[in-house]
């Protein structure tokens, strides 16, 4: 069996693969980057790198020749991603993968922002090659926000539009594990998994618990969905990814990342990382 990583020295991809690492033997492992000089430490434990880029469909044949379980991890490019991750539905279609995984988003055609349409596209993409697929649905990174925990020290707030709206987050790590499992385990083929952290908390919640942490005040600033733009822009944000963000906080605010079903924590075999935690390991390194 060969297990196949996309993007695997991406920051979700990396923790995947060293997931993956603990349960099965690294020759089972193989990963597709566009850069392999970036995977050598991987390449040195044995796990087969192979050179594969979205954009380039030529190159995707011999990356999943011999596969038999692909994790496509979504891509970033924005507005083109749709057909980059078609190209890689059909080389797996071709090289007659066994499974297909896909990191989509939570809530799949029910999430209301912008941002999920891609997703959408993606799955039914998915569901229409015909392949045995798993939908690794993701709710919101938890890094998402403790990366920017320099910023909101600095300013003594967080700032969004979401009003009281909830996010059930996790962090790369759970998720990373869940995909992990999934690859690795069997019974999973045609499985929706809505993926999420086991509490939802409110960005008064995070910023108290920022504030309480660090000895400093943070408090939350709730702004209408024109300012927050406007401050994103200020700071220096491209206007396509600020607009995106304040579209994805209004979604927050209608409840989109709210969802705690449990898939996340079933799947990993533990409660998902804490939010606290995760404040905690962010300052930690930020003091670094």
């Amino acid at each position: 069996m060969t297990i196949l990583v996309t993007a695997a020295t991406g920051q979700l991809g990396r923790l995947v693969v060293e997931s993956l690492l603990k349960k099965v033997p690294a020759e089972q492992i193989a990963v597709a980057v566009r850069s392999p000089e970036k995977a050598a430490d991987l390449a040195a434990l044995g796990v087969q790198v192979r050179q594969a880029d979205y954009a380039k469909p030529e190159t995707l044949g011999a990356a999943l020749a011999g596969v038999d379980k692909v994790l496509l991890i979504s891509g970033t490019d924005m507005g083109e991603r749709v057909g980059q991750h078609q190209a890689v539905i059909d080389a797996a279609k071709e090289a007659g993968v066994s499974l297909l995984a896909y990191t989509s988003v939570l809530g799949g055609d029910d999430a209301t922002f912008a941002l999920a349409d891609d997703h959408k596209a993606t799955e039914a993409a998915v569901r229409a090659s015909g392949i045995p697929f798993v939908l690794l649905r993701h709710g919101w990174y938890t890094e998402n926000y403790t990366a920017q925990l320099g910023t909101f020290l600095e300013h003594g707030a967080v700032v969004g539009s979401s009003g009281d709206g909830r996010v059930a987050s996790a962090t790369r790590q759970d998720f990373a594990e869940a995909a992990a499992a999934v690859l690795a385990g069997e019974g999973h083929a045609n499985t929706v998994y809505e993926l999420s952290g086991d509490t939802a908390w409110s960005f008064s919640e995070f910023a108290a618990a920022v504030s309480a942490q660090a000895g400093k005040p943070v408090v939350y600033q709730d702004l209408a969905p024109g300012d927050h733009l406007q401050v994103l822009l200020g700071a220096g944000l491209p206007a396509p990814l600020a607009e995106v963000l304040v579209d994805v906080d209004a979604g927050i605010g209608r409840g989109d990342l709210a969802h705690t079903p449990g898939d996340l924590s079933r799947l990993i075999g533990r409660p998902t990382t804490p939010l606290a935690d995760s404040i905690t390991s962010a300052l930690h390194e930020n003091a670094q």
